[in-house]
């Protein structure tokens, strides 16, 4: 087995690791704390913190397998096959979470989920007939912002875990002051669907984005789906 997909199996192994420490919650209230002084507080927020960790270092190994591969001709089928999926199944498995979590409305996650769907579907198709879907830009930059994206919104919950907390008092001294005047839930859980105005704008770039992205690809190929809608006499 190759280097590059030896690293690509690491990646996969990494993920249910990642899903253990990204399904606990965000969010734990210290009762002792709040019932002493009438504030909200919370426990850091440590296995979110975990869980950022693994995601990163399964995304760079994304970027490392393929580096690998195209320096050393290490681009195998088995490769071309395990690489997608292992991103496909990080991503998702994090956007998944994240309407447990309340992080992202669950229809967004559902057209998301719905254009990988689509996509590899057509890349099969393409792959019956001997043709090839090369990657496009708007691809490459759908993954990024995902990624990104996912990033964003776990760095968002542990800075508030940890501005409730107390454990960043002395750079985070306002949003301290409103977590003190009881804002913080206000500020976390708005309309009560556990999403603040700036989760939904996350939210809504990674969906737009990767709406984009799957029109682009059916749009170029559009002939394969065209072709096979007529019936072969």
């Amino acid at each position: 087995m190759t280097t590059a997909n030896k690293i690509t199996l690491t990646r996969i192994c990494m993920i249910p690791f990642f899903i253990f420490f990204a399904s606990q919650p965000m969010f734990q209230l210290d009762r002792e704390t709040m019932d002493y002084t009438y504030q909200i507080a919370f426990h850091f927020p440590t296995a979110t913190v975990v869980a950022l960790v693994l995601f990163c270092m399964a995304s760079f190994t994304d970027f490392l397998d393929g580096y690998v591969a195209r320096k050393y001709n290490q681009v195998t089928d088995f490769g071309k096959f395990v690489d997608p999926l292992a991103d496909k199944l990080l991503v998702t498995s994090a956007l998944v979470l994240f309407v447990e979590q309340n992080a992202m409305a669950g229809w967004m996650v559902c057209v998301i989920i719905a254009r990988e769907l689509i996509i590899t579907s057509l890349r099969v198709v393409a792959a019956n007939k001997g043709r090839v879907l090369a990657a496009t830009w708007t691809g490459k930059v759908k993954t990024c912002v995902q990624i990104g994206g996912v990033i964003v919104i776990y760095l968002y919950f542990i800075l508030i875990g940890a501005a409730g907390s107390g454990a960043l008092d002395g750079a985070l001294s306002s949003l301290m002051q409103a977590f003190d005047s009881g804002v913080g839930l206000t500020f976390i859980y708005v309309d009560g669907a556990g999403s603040s105005p700036f989760l939904t704008i996350v939210g809504w770039v990674i969906t737009l984005v990767t709406i984009y992205s799957g029109y682009d690809y059916l749009r170029k190929n559009w002939d394969i789906i065209k072709d096979g809608a007529v019936k072969e006499k």
